[in-house]
């Protein structure tokens, strides 16, 4: 592989990830639709191992490992999917995994990859650099380190969901104005980006980001790479990346719109939306695109597809959010 992937690499980790990864299902919600005046189509990746779509990105980056590259094992810096993603990906490889975590992540996410018999490094977000750690432990350990959006692989692997969404459509006989994932680092925005070129260059892709978090918007914008200003302040802490990849944002300049931001109410409300009518389990960061939806922030009025990313929130949170509820 090259060093940006292409439609072909997307492609080829489908074939890899077929009966592994998660089909995960495209639900609709005539009460979501009444709202937004539009068919509102909810990709539910909070359903895929592991609870978010990092599994498909970290299993293909694993799968497309050497022998060589297997016998020390991997290491992965994340604050929480991803980690877990690698950790699974891992077992069931038999290979050992190590995952740098930031020390504030949720106890629900750090107990995943404990579950998965990862070893977890913790660290400071605002004053320690996690790839730098992480990159040090490879090093030492002459461990593959996987990234959680620039690398190749990842990025492919993160792109079956733009594919899923396009067959799944298609089987439905509906054809999608728009599509929104959350964005982060960028490497689902960025996987996605490239099946939509292949298969529907007529649908839009935006961002959808935190308020206070919104590098890619800014990046778009200004056409280079902007960083956010800190690493803290926001419930959404699977999106809460320093600024877009620089492979990630390579793919993503030229093929996403300029999205949205949502505030942390916004987020609040769209957990309660998806519990409430959805049935669904849905972490902060994984419900920004559904509350830019609930907001009416999204324009037109032809069919629309979201992505909920994870649904690995937690528990206390979870509960504090959805008892606050005032009808």
């Amino acid at each position: 592989m090259g060093e940006l992937p292409d439609i072909e690499d997307v492609r080829a980790a489908a074939r890899r990830l077929r009966d592994d990864a998660l089909v995960t299902p495209l639900l609709r919600s005539d009460q979501l639709d009444l709202i937004a005046g539009r068919q509102v189509w909810v990709k539910a990746e909070c359903l895929q191992y592991t609870g978010s779509f990092k599994y498909r990105g970290a299993r293909n980056r694993i799968l497309c490992l050497t022998a060589n590259e297997k016998a020390n094992g991997v290491v992965a810096y994340s604050s929480g999917n991803h980690a877990q993603g690698v950790a699974l990906a891992a077992k069931r490889a038999n290979l050992p995994c190590c995952i740098v975590m930031p020390a504030d992540t949720p106890q629900s996410k750090i107990n995943g990859v404990l579950a998965r018999d990862g070893e977890v490094v913790f660290y400071d977000r605002l004053h320690q650099d996690r790839a730098q750690i992480a990159a040090d432990i490879a090093a030492d350990r002459n461990a593959v380190l996987i990234p959680p959006y620039d690398d190749p692989f990842v990025i492919a692997g993160q792109g079956t969901v733009g594919l899923e969404i396009v067959e799944q459509a298609k089987q439905l006989g509906v054809e999608l104005q728009a599509l929104i994932p959350n964005t982060g680092g960028g490497g689902l925005t960025a996987g996605i980006a490239l099946a939509l070129e292949a298969e529907r260059p007529d649908c839009t892709l935006y961002s959808c980001e935190p308020e206070g978090f919104d590098d890619h918007k800014r990046s778009l914008i200004s056409g280079k790479r902007e960083r956010n200003l800190t690493l803290d302040g926001s419930i959404c802490d699977a999106l809460m990346a320093q600024q877009p990849g620089q492979m990630t944002f390579a793919i993503n300049q030229s093929r996403l719109r300029v999205g949205f931001s949502v505030s942390e109410s916004q987020v609040r409300d769209a957990m309660r939306f998806a519990y409430a009518q959805l049935q669904l389990v849905v972490e902060p960061g994984g419900a920004a695109s559904l509350a830019a939806v609930l907001a009416k922030k999204v324009p037109g009025s032809a069919p629309i597809c979201i992505v909920l990313t994870g649904g690995n929130v937690d528990p206390i949170l979870f509960a504090e959010i959805i008892n606050a509820d005032a009808g």
